[in-house]
């Protein structure tokens, strides 16, 4: 499947029906199988006996991961209950250097016996393409940290909450937009934990438990006088939380437009608001093509952040080995080399962050047993840095990994993935608001929608679920059919104001996919809202 077409299928609502058809995503199992665990002393045995196999038979690195992955997905349209799933996928991954050249293996047949062959037949495998190798591999140093363990800070573990709780609560929502005069509704839940243990022959022992969860619905209104129809999307964000995400203590209401939703989303809310907009959407005027200073709101900026700048700052990109999948790169080598390449206004500044809160890429410890911290990708609107692992790190002349490595099962090879990627807020007191009353002509655009970007992710073209105009520093009503275009220095050097730090929300990709055989990941993006100047809009509705 294409990562296009799964976004958007997830965000339609249906994704999850085609989840229990991905093989990464194992069996189902029972519900009450969800809340088990392994013990990590049982965890410790079993990866011992891997590396010490490995290095018996010639490795000279050894690592093992150790995966139980737990996926739970509810799905309601209207009135109704489509599906719900429960999976497991659990087993053990082996990856050895051996004669400078990695080589790997995996299995579910968690036997001493297995387990040894498995790692014997990883070391066989790193041989025997060690022979065709031109370039050893270079591993960055990395210090063993013992037996460590870290856990997504949750309040309430979503797979313990009755799945009649949460089938009540996507009703009801349904139910609340039905009420409000919807025609359609499409709801669902995806809920991830996953159990990681990460041993090596560095001498680290990590053992985590990570937790994701995502709500999402899409919400329809036909016109029968004109048999016109709209929707729009929730404007919920994906987060590495638990299910205390959907039990919101209190939302703000930003100019009557939509709650601001940060760690909590309150879905009932958001389905009642969406419907009332749609009644909106369906008599909203078609843009008038032109320039316009854009306020972009986090629910669509995280979006453009993902596609324009966290994609071309993956060194695998950068040095072509994604080619053949998904692009290379204009962010070239060269350009970072000068240190003064002008990614964007002096305001501009992103930083990769595998420690960010509620983050869906947040983790304690890679899948190399990397620490993981934060560092600047952009600074002051130069681009100084990208994101590296282990074997990647010689490139860029650092002493060590940034910790991006992950693989999105126990049999899968892990590789470089994308950090929590998010451009930082704006340090003087600004609101949306102020951003408003200093703009002459503009639009205001929420919630992530169509979007295309060339494959060096450079030319690109967003538009939004919702969008409003705004004249001489007052917000007007709704119009149809905005897209914005630009390329991604011109539109970064744009940027003329970034809303401070209490405007800063996360946006999200729970199913962002990359590779041959393809793996997905999730990560987030976070931003504040944030004005772009003179940028070219096209008008895509079919009322033109």
């Amino acid at each position: 499947m294409k990562r296009k077409d799964f976004l958007y299928l997830s965000g339609m609502g249906v994704g999850a029906a085609m989840l229990n058809n991905l093989p990464a995503l194992g069996k189902p199992i029972a519900i009450e199988e969800t809340l088990s665990s392994v013990d990590a002393g049982i965890k410790k045995r079993m990866a011992d006996v891997a590396l010490n196999a490995a290095k018996s038979k010639g490795a000279s690195y050894a690592d093992v991961r150790i995966g139980r992955y737990l996926n739970q997905s509810v799905i309601t349209r209207e009135k109704n209950v489509q599906n719900i799933a429960n999976t497991e996928s659990y087993g053990m991954g082996v990856r050895v250097l051996a004669n400078g050249c990695w080589g790997f293996a995996a299995t579910d047949n968690l036997t001493t016996d297995s387990i040894a062959r498995t790692a014997e037949l990883a070391v066989r495998i790193a041989k025997d393409n060690a022979k065709l190798l031109t370039t050893p591999v270079e591993l960055a140093p990395q210090k063993g940290y013992g037996e460590v363990n870290w856990k997504t800070p949750i309040l309430k573990n979503a797979f313990e909450v009755p799945i009649k709780d949460k089938v009540d609560l996507l009703l009801e929502a349904n139910n609340a937009a039905l009420v409000a005069g919807a025609n359609f509704i499409n709801n669902s839940l995806f809920m991830i934990n996953e159990q990681k243990y990460f041993a090596s022959t560095d001498g680290t022992y990590a053992d985590q438990d990570i937790h994701r969860i995502w709500p999402s619905f899409t919400i329809t209104k036909t016109d029968a006088a004109t048999n016109k129809f709209e929707t729009r999307n929730s404007l919920s964000a994906p987060m590495g939380m638990g299910y205390e995400y959907l039990m919101p203590d209190s939302s703000t209401v930003l100019n009557g437009i939509f709650p601001l939703f940060t760690t909590r989303y309150n879905m009932l809310e958001d389905a009642r608001i969406a419907t009332a907009q749609l009644s909106e959407k369906l008599k909203a005027k078609p843009l008038e093509p032109g320039k316009y200073d854009l306020i972009l709101d986090p629910t669509n900026l995280f979006l453009t952040i993902h596609e324009s700048v966290g994609h071309p700052t993956e060194l695998d990109r950068v040095l072509g080995y994604e080619a053949n999948f998904a692009g290379t790169s204009f962010l070239t080598l060269d350009k970072w080399r000068t240190g003064k390449f002008n990614f964007g206004s002096k305001l501009v500044n992103f930083v990769g962050d595998k420690t960010q809160a509620n983050g869906l890429g947040t983790v304690g410890y890679d899948d190399e047993g990397v620490k993981c911290g934060k560092w600047d990708i952009i600074k002051d609107g130069v681009l100084v840095n990208y994101q590296t692992i282990r074997d990647q790190a010689h490139i860029l002349g650092l002493d060590a990994s940034q910790g991006c490595c992950y693989a999105d099962d126990w049999s899968s090879v892990q590789f470089q993935r994308m950090p929590n990627v998010s451009l930082q807020p704006g340090k003087a007191k600004l609101s949306p608001a102020d951003l408003i009353k200093n703009t002459e002509k503009g639009l205001y655009m929420f919630g992530r929608n169509s979007y295309s970007i060339d494959q060096q992710r450079y030319n690109f073209q967003f538009s939004s679920q919702l969008c409003y105009e705004i004249k001489d520093g007052k917000l007007g009503g709704m119009v149809s059919g905005a897209a914005y275009q630009a390329n991604t220095q011109e539109f970064w050097n744009s940027c003329s104001a970034i809303c401070d730090a209490s405007d800063y929300r996360l946006g999200g990709s729970f199913f962002d996919g990359k590779g041959q055989p393809q793996q997905v990941s999730a990560v987030s993006h976070g931003c504040a809202t944030t004005k772009f100047d003179k940028v070219n809009v096209i008008n895509t509705s079919r009322k033109i």
